[in-house]
């Protein structure tokens, strides 16, 4: 031990109990991943087993005695190890880690102000031993991955590479991901790394659909995605983006009926599918902390993943103490929108929207009918509404034929003022937000058999104002 950190700067008790809880739950690991590293644990050995904790997440490995062990190689010490399992995990990791890295720093600084003696002693010019202790200081606060400091010269220099970047790419109107819908493309100028964008709507407007033909565009562009969904298993999924682009009706793919054409196409897209990197996170229970604990480890074995969608955040978990709904979302948006940052890659957030739309004459969306929407508005870079205008119209239809029928009117004079498309309807994706971009709507057209939305023949663009 060293003699020269006061036995309130370390707590080995705390250490095992920090230890143990990652060992026996592995969700715990995402409430400390960034905040603490080995050299914050006292003691070395519980530095190795931290260590090698990190090294089973960056392999996809478990977090159990096993895995530990065979990563700790040489460095296994029983005692320190059966001393870990021995203790009680807690249930605040993250408070207790926090904690430990408040001791580390002032261990640190402790070393560093015993340091000050023998530099003063040197032949050093003052100037140079305070930037010298200076920059120490300040590693300390700031090596949790705050903020750099950048200079112009450097940020100029970012700039020319990524000019330079955009003047050698193919399609230079394209700034972030090819979203596969050209006109929407006109409004966002795709998809930015490190941007959260919602895409909102009623039950039954076909968000879920939309977010499966985004996720088929970017497959084709040879780039990865990972989808959370909480409300479907990943076999429907599939299901439906192979109805998608096979044009078969996905009523004769769920039924099996096919014919051997039709069999034909849909085994080569299996085949197609299976050489993708697509990756279905589908359990209808989540957090943020599951879902930046997988990201991470998904990203991280994986560098060809550029999208990851969540289906949808209304059903997504809480991890916090709050017991308002809408405090509990303000943690969940806020954590999406720093791990797109912190990923540098766009994350894709669907949301319902609030029942009182229904009740307006005019039920396109606007910002002010997100559920919850002061914290998603405010942490959303673009916001995507999705709009089916038939929809609405055959609602009515339906209830007017049933009140005919009801008030005992024969059926063969009734007329109706609405007949549905069976195979394709007019949709709108309205931009509600545009952090970097004009405001407007995008006309396109959904074929129901297959579930899809595409861009339609011709488009008027109007591009209305910057959101800001």
């Amino acid at each position: 031990m060293d003699k020269l950190i006061p036995s309130n700067l370390y707590d080995l008790d705390m250490e095992r109990s920090i230890l143990s809880s990652l060992m026996q739950n592995e969700d715990a690991f995402s409430e400390v991943y960034g905040l603490i590293k080995e050299s914050d644990f006292y003691l070395k050995g519980h530095a190795d087993v931290f260590l090698a904790i990190v090294e089973c997440v960056n392999s996809d490995e478990p977090i159990d005695y096993t895995f530990v062990k065979k990563r700790l190689r040489n460095r296994y010490d029983e005692q320190i190890f059966s001393d870990i399992m021995a203790t009680n995990s807690i249930i605040d990791t993250e408070k207790y880690a926090t904690e430990l890295k408040e001791k580390s720093i002032k261990r640190s600084l402790i070393k560093i102000a015993h340091k000050i003696p023998n530099k003063v002693s040197e032949t050093t010019p003052s100037k140079d031993m305070v930037d010298e202790l200076s920059s120490e200081l300040y590693a300390l606060v700031e090596e949790k991955g705050g903020g750099i400091i950048k200079q112009s010269p450097e940020i100029i220099h970012e700039v020319m590479l990524e000019m330079k970047k955009q003047k050698e790419a193919a399609d230079r109107d394209l700034v972030g991901l090819d979203t596969g819908f050209r006109y929407l493309n006109e409004y966002t100028k795709g998809f930015k790394d490190g941007e959260l964008i919602i895409v909102a709507a009623r039950p039954g407007m076909g968000k879920t659909a939309f977010a499966l033909n985004l996720i088929q565009k970017v497959l084709d562009q040879g780039k990865g995605v990972v989808f959370f969904s909480l409300e479907m298993p990943a076999s429907q999924l599939m299901l439906r983006m192979i109805s998608a682009r096979t044009t078969i009706p996905l009523s004769s793919i769920m039924n099996a009926r096919l014919d051997d054409e039709q069999w034909s196409r849909f085994g080569d897209e299996c085949d197609y599918m299976e050489s993708r990197k697509f990756f279905v996170y589908d359990n209808s229970y989540v957090n943020i902390h599951q879902i930046r604990t997988q990201l991470r480890k998904l990203k991280s074995r994986h560098e060809e993943i550029n999208l990851c969608i969540i289906d949808y955040i209304g059903l997504m978990m809480s991890s916090s103490a709050y017991s308002e709904r809408h405090l509990q979302i303000a943690e969940i948006s806020r954590g999406l929108k720093l791990l797109a940052r912190e990923l540098n890659m766009p994350i894709i957030a669907l949301s319902q929207l609030n029942r009182g739309l229904e009740s307006r004459a005019n039920k396109r969306p606007m910002l002010s009918d997100l559920r919850e929407s002061g914290a998603i508005e405010q942490d959303a870079d673009t916001i995507l509404f999705v709009y089916r205008g038939d929809v609405y119209a055959e609602q009515e239809e339906n209830e007017r034929r049933e009140n005919w029928i009801n008030e005992g009117k024969d059926i063969d004079d009734y007329e109706p003022k609405f007949t549905p498309n069976a195979n394709e309807e007019k949709a709108e994706i309205i931009v509600g937000k545009n952090r970097n971009g004009p405001l407007g709507t995008v006309n396109v057209a959904f074929q129901k058999e297959f579930t899809r939305f595409v861009d339609p023949v011709s488009q008027p663009v109007d591009l209305v104002e910057f959101s800001g």
